[in-house]
């Protein structure tokens, strides 16, 4: 009977549960609501965790509070999409309470991290929604002090709070009616199983069933389906990063009497706002200080604060520039902006539309809140206007506002990349940035847009029986047409889309579709819609033949 987990323990957690949802992705990826082939929750998740494992792995202590830290911190810089967003605020909940056990945590203390983390990832969202992996969570977290009072031996424990999982899990398709008419339960709710199922072996020591998710957790589903995209690095952008050029290093020891654990915690938050790689840790014995700055002696001011200062060391990193600094404060601008979008032509129409930044991402390759927030950085503007082009990135998008100094982020809620065109072209530099913040979202509210792809799996969805290689439009929210060829489904999707106040339509072509196929149906729209400007570009996207918008 094991009643405790020490911390040694607590990171081959971790580790098992990163392998366990890294094996299985591709059939988590698979359990997409729309049967296109852009499922991304399991690689989302497992990128997330994989940066929560390699900031755990540089962590040199095995004291929880350190390990705890960097799992918490590396699964935020690494979070991609809303469930890898969701995912990291779920291990921030946890990590909260478990850091500060120091031996060993028991099954009541890992009920009260699932509850916190049921807690943090509620409050993370602006408007949560049941039959998601928040009720998977949820859930579990209300079993969990029962269950510890029940079980002081943790294979009973987990084995009992995967069954509660389980049970939520099974219930997401009546809690979420899009689910159930998908024929799917929720990917983030298997991914987050598949998580437990990897603590669990770790704990017992039976990794037999690494490479399986149980068949209970998917709803019958046999996930064979490939892994249908992977996640990108953003791309490479001509001016140097922001630097901070002096590493610093501390201890705080001798602390005053009236210096408390919340005050260790505002001077990292303080210590955050003058510089980036922050580590403050410890207690009321001993704090560690690690911040790159290029103010350190500010640092040391704040940390006086708390106590004596011991073993300063003050490191140079870098010769900085001057030129190139006078140069960049000197062209600093008060507005600029980011898109995010996958295609060249794309990304070119983005830059022609005076964006600053263009970065790789959308369906299939969610960029990080870390991503977005290096790309903002990049960005000689003190304000940076960021359309995410697509409704799994806006909750990143958001995240990134923390992770930005020197910086104000403003997210356009854009949901696709016509949206995205739309709210660049009401940019106004002559403007105020709270005028073209109001002029680009209600510029999105005109627009409306779709995709053409093809179906991936049967399924019948929308008032549509479709099978696999079925040519399908599709909106943000709804299947709105079908067919076996790309021209007449695209007809049939603009038919949908559009109403009398409409006067331009526009497409762009993705990978597969040739110029020449792009113009003749352009002329078939034309010749629809003769009181209409027809127009077409290339996007170069993958996935959609065609992104349509109509304004």
């Amino acid at each position: 009977m094991q009643k405790t987990i020490n911390s040694t323990e607590f990171r081959k957690m971790i580790l098992s549960g990163a392998r366990m949802l890294e094996i299985n992705r591709a059939k988590v990826d698979a359990l997409n609501v729309f049967p296109v082939p852009d499922g991304d929750t399991g690689t989302n998740m497992s990128l997330t965790l994989q940066s929560a494992v390699k900031e755990m792995n540089a962590c040199t202590s095995n004291r929880f509070q350190e390990i705890c830290d960097s799992v918490s911190k590396g699964a935020l810089r690494g979070a991609r999409g809303n469930s890898g967003v969701i995912s990291s605020q779920i291990f921030r909940g946890i990590c909260s309470v478990l850091k500060n056990t120091k031996d060993a945590f028991d099954t009541k203390t890992f009920a009260k991290a699932m509850e916190s983390g049921s807690k943090v990832a509620y409050s993370a969202v602006s408007i949560p929604k049941e039959g998601t992996i928040l009720t998977v969570v949820r859930l579990m977290a209300e079993s969990a002090m029962k269950l510890a009072g029940k079980h002081k031996d943790f294979v009973a424990f987990l084995t009992a709070l995967i069954e509660v999982g389980d049970e939520a899990l099974a219930k997401t398709p009546e809690l979420l009616p899009v689910l159930k008419k998908a024929g799917v339960v929720d990917s983030g709710g298997v991914g987050l199983m598949t998580i437990m199922r990897g603590f669990l072996a770790a704990i017992s020591g039976d990794e037999s069933e690494l490479g399986e998710i149980p068949t209970e957790a998917i709803d019958g589903k046999s996930g064979d389906e490939d892994v249908f995209g992977d996640n990108s690095d953003i791309i490479n952008l001509d001016l140097g990063e922001i630097e901070f050029a002096y590493c610093t290093e501390f201890f705080v020891i001798n602390l005053k009497q009236m210096t408390t654990l919340a005050d260790i915690d505002k001077l990292k938050e303080k210590l955050m706002q003058i510089g980036d790689s922050v580590i403050c840790i410890g207690d009321l014995e001993l704090v560690k200080i690690h911040v790159h700055t290029n103010t350190p002696g500010v640092a040391l001011s704040l940390a006086l604060e708390l106590g004596e200062l011991d073993r300063i060391k003050i490191e140079n990193m870098l010769e900085e520039n001057r030129a190139l600094k006078a140069k960049l404060e000197a062209e600093k601008k008060e507005m600029g902006m980011l898109a995010i979008c996958a295609g060249k032509g794309l990304e070119e129409i983005f830059k022609d539309l005076m964006c600053d930044r263009v970065i790789e991402g959308g369906q299939t390759m969610n960029p990080s809140a870390q991503d977005i927030a290096d790309a903002v950085q990049k960005i000689n503007a003190a304000n940076v206007f960021v359309f995410p082009n697509n409704s799994n990135v806006i909750l990143a998008a958001e995240q990134a506002k923390d992770l930005v100094t020197n910086r104000h982020v403003h997210v356009i809620p854009t949901k696709n990349v016509p949206q995205g065109f739309a709210a660049a072209l009401a940019f106004n530099p002559e403007a105020t940035v709270p005028e073209n913040k109001t002029d680009m979202t209600h510029a999105i509210d005109n627009v409306a847009s779709g995709q053409v792809t093809y179906a991936v799996r049967e399924t019948t969805m929308n008032g549509f029986k479709l099978k696999e290689g079925d040519i399908i439009g599709l909106d943000n929210k709804r299947i709105l047409a079908k067919g076996s060829k790309i021209d007449d489904t695209t007809l049939s999707l603009i038919k949908s889309l559009k109403n009398n106040d409409h006067e331009m339509i526009t497409l762009y072509y993705g990978e597969g579709v040739t110029e020449e196929d792009a113009q003749k149906l352009a002329e078939k729209v034309s010749e629809a819609y003769p009181d209409c400007d027809v127009d077409f570009h290339y996007g170069g996207q993958p996935v959609y033949y065609y992104m349509v918008s109509l304004e």
